[in-house]
């Protein structure tokens, strides 16, 4: 079985309830559940969670809760292969037999069926551990610059400043929309940046961290322009 595991946790510190917060109409998690469904890549879709009203939005979405996510898993500091690690073993211990499972989180509103689609596509083509979406950075991070306790800048690497923009390396981070895993690799919580995951390239124009109410209002502002 092929199961998509949707970390929402209820204590979000920065934007109070932000998995089930209205975005651009409908609760915030309902977008990561719809894509899932749409794409049919999935047996079951699961929505791990420790809050009661999470639950409940999950699953008028057409979502499944069969468990709430325990307290040391539901913190601040907890990672997210543990908590899909812990959704892998309460499904095993219920006879839920698996070999493939995504994680997609729940404040994921840019995520599409398609590129679902895509990245179980090259786990299986590449046999690969991971596969997980990738952006590329928008200005070079060679020539990155951070401010000093004296107010005053300084370059991470003061050798590249006379380099020009197209000879330095084009340099990628993580989209935050989904991870594609074997159950393998997720219960033996091998690390998902390695050689062994495949990058699933994405737009930037397709990619927004929604950590503070200014993301929250600028992706607000993406979505309606990508709808319009």
């Amino acid at each position: 079985m092929k199961i998509a595991v949707i970390p929402a946790r209820g204590g979000s510190k920065r934007i109070p309830r932000k998995n089930i917060k209205e975005f651009c109409g409908k609760p915030m998690i309902a977008y990561s559940i719809e894509a899932a469904l749409q794409s049919g890549c999935f047996d079951k879709i699961i929505v791990s969670t420790d809050d009661s009203e999470i639950a409940q939005v999950a699953k008028s979405y057409g979502a499944e809760v069969p468990f709430i996510r325990p307290k040391e898993l539901s913190n601040d500091y907890t990672g997210t292969i543990p908590v899909i690690r812990h959704a892998i073993e309460w499904l095993v211990e219920h006879g839920v037999d698996t070999n493939l499972v995504c994680c997609l989180y729940a404040t994921a509103p840019f995520v599409t069926a398609e590129y679902l689609q895509q990245g179980l596509q090259q786990l299986e083509d590449n046999n690969a551990a991971y596969a997980f979406t990738v952006t590329s950075y928008a200005f070079p991070i060679q020539r990155a610059i951070k401010l000093n306790p004296e107010l005053g800048v300084e370059m991470f690497d003061a050798n590249n400043f006379n380099t020009r923009s197209q000879d330095l390396e084009e340099a990628w981070h993580d989209a935050g929309q989904f991870y594609w895993g074997r159950v393998g690799a997720w219960l033996s919580e091998k690390i998902i940046f390695g050689a062994e995951s495949t990058p699933v390239i994405l737009p930037r124009h397709r990619v927004q961290d929604i950590d503070t109410p200014e993301d929250w209002e600028r992706a607000e502002w993406l979505f309606k322009a990508l709808q319009g």
